[in-house]
């Protein structure tokens, strides 16, 4: 299976793992995260995370159930 990466740009050092599901419209408001991590696996660098404050930063892959996202500055 040849999987493309959706690359996301974001600015400063790091976005949170919670601000990354809203940027990709996985959720729409903060109080969907825990929810959505206790239902949904979300990898990021190939471990499992369910931490909403996770700093995701530029180089770092993140994968969803469906979707693979590049992470860049």
């Amino acid at each position: 299976m040849n999987e493309t990466k959706i690359v996301i740009r974001i600015r400063g050092d790091f976005i949170t793992l919670g601000q990354f599901l809203k940027k990709v419209d996985l959720i729409q408001t903060g109080g969907e995260e825990k929810p959505y991590l206790a239902m949904h696996d979300v990898f990021i660098n190939g471990e499992k995370d369910i931490r909403r404050g996770r700093k995701i930063r530029p180089g770092d892959i993140v994968q969803t159930e469906d979707k693979t996202y590049e992470i860049c500055s």
